[in-house]
């Protein structure tokens, strides 16, 4: 195909063949649009399978899109058991991939893209700009590279890539560079024996407050028991209150909540210590290798062996940057989006159901979905992602009733997607809350309209 090729015949390029990205082919097909998905990775769910040893804390029956279920049912796949709360692996390998199999060869595996325009102009060129093709410029693995036209441009391509750096103010502390073979930026599978090993009897700095911290404190609290000697020095931006540690049995997700009290009980069986209200600064080289973090303020942290970075993550925007993009200038999300996602105002279970119209662009037919949609913000719901592509793939079929139409059903709830700890729904508490914060009273925060009262917790680490 060329720039020459009429609109119709080609395809709707979908970047990341992700839980998102897998989930808009679906809902393109079931519109009579044709995807071409593009994942850099070599198997669906690339990301995905980078966290394979951590669970989920939503149950199977919030993470399955539902027209990608219609395109598996010809298959003969059966929906795991909806109560059940699947491991990173049990998602990519018994829903995402056979999803991308069902695709066949609309699934394209080891192709990077690197770069998105319009034909034949730059991003300052207006004159017919609207009347071209996309282009999309790809390397594949063996270094060869490709332009790929397109009708339209579906970038689920995630944030997992580029995660925060351990510098407060955004950027890298000085000498983390140099000190990259003890600091890593992931959740660490202490299952494996070779990682297991670099954490046994050693002290790890984690850096951060939301749900991935909580599970990494977590497993180092087990192998403490297991290893004399391992212990956590546990790393916030600020003080320990109420809301630290996330709803705890109020949680109306149960597995969150007893997520966030294996963490307390990590700290209060003294195999973490908390430094708070500590913005790292710099990272100095200890005696033996050994790494000391630098306050803003002058203070330093004991040495430790190693650090455990997860404040968040970023997307990635580089390879988009010949398309005119409108985005938030704080959290790098779409304009009309950011003020619904915001972290300062709401938390995952504040955030309501949106589509097309918040997701657009001043380019037309352009579309960043999922997690890359919300940018920095750290609520995004699995469930929101899908009821994003399927308005997406609605508006591009022009449908655009449907595409405005909230069709998104959700449990009381809500959907939080994320780590989690949790092996026995059953034997958890039935409180409520809402996202993150321990109400005073039970109260119940649903999706699809605006809530009485902002969640007055800090999301800076996600839900």
């Amino acid at each position: 195909m060329s720039e020459n090729t009429p609109a119709a015949e080609l395809p709707v390029v979908v970047i990341g063949a992700g839980p998102i990205g897998l989930a808009a082919a679906a809902h393109l097909i079931e519109r009579g649009l044709e995807p071409l998905v593009l994942e850099a990775g070599p198997a669906a769910g690339t990301a995905v399978r980078e966290w394979a040893h951590v669970r989920l804390f939503s149950p199977w029956a919030e993470v399955v899109d539902p027209a990608a279920e219609k395109l598996l049912a010809p298959t003969g796949w059966a929906r795991p058991d909806g109560k059940a709360y699947p491991s990173g692996r049990d998602w990519a390998e018994q829903y995402l991939q056979p999803l991308a199999d069902a695709l066949g060869d609309r699934v394209c595996y080891g192709v990077r893209v690197t770069g998105v325009a319009r034909a034949g102009r730059d991003r300052i060129v207006d004159s017919g700009r609207d009347e071209q093709p996309f282009t999309v410029h790809v390397e594949h693995g063996d270094g060869r590279e490709e332009r790929i036209f397109a009708r339209a441009v579906v970038d689920a391509s995630g944030t997992w890539s580029t995660p925060n750096p351990l510098g407060a103010n955004g950027l890298p502390a000085l000498g983390e560079r140099a000190a990259n073979g003890r600091i890593s930026y992931r959740i660490p599978d202490l299952a494996d024996p070779t990682v297991r090993a670099r954490f046994a009897g050693k002290r790890t700095a984690v850096v951060g407050t939301g749900a991935s911290a909580f599970t990494a404190l977590a497993y180092l609290a087990d192998l403490a028991e297991d290893e004399p000697g391992t212990h956590a020095v546990w790393v916030l931006r600020r003080g320990i209150n109420g809301s630290t540690y996330g709803g705890g049995e109020a949680d109306q997700l149960p597995a969150r909540g007893a997520l966030g009290l294996r963490a307390k009980k990590a700290v209060d069986d003294g195999h973490a210590s908390a430094l708070t209200g500590f913005r790292t600064a710099a990272v100095d080289q200890a005696d033996g290798g050994q790494l000391i973090l630098v306050a803003e303020d002058g203070r330093r942290s004991e040495p430790v062996d190693r650090v455990v970075v997860l404040t968040g993550l970023r997307p990635d925007l580089s390879f988009l940057s010949e398309i005119r993009l409108g985005l938030d200038e704080r959290l790098q999300a779409p304009t009309a989006l950011a003020p619904l996602i915001d972290p300062n105002q709401h938390s995952c279970g504040t955030v309501y159901p949106h589509g097309a119209n918040e997701l657009a662009h001043p380019e037309g037919d352009v579309y960043l979905v999922g997690m890359k949609s919300y940018g920095r913000a750290p609520t995004f719901l699995a469930m929101t992602g899908y009821e994003q592509v399927r308005s997406v793939a609605a508006h591009l079929a022009g449908d655009h009733e449907a595409a405005a139409r909230v069709e998104l059903t959700l449990p009381e709830t809500g959907v939080c997607g994320g780590a989690g700890l949790f092996d026995e729904p059953d034997a958890a508490p039935s409180g409520s809350s809402g996202c993150c914060s321990v109400p005073a009273a039970p109260q119940l925060i649903t999706l699809g309209a605006p809530a009485a009262e902002s969640s007055s917790c800090s999301t800076s680490g996600g839900c």
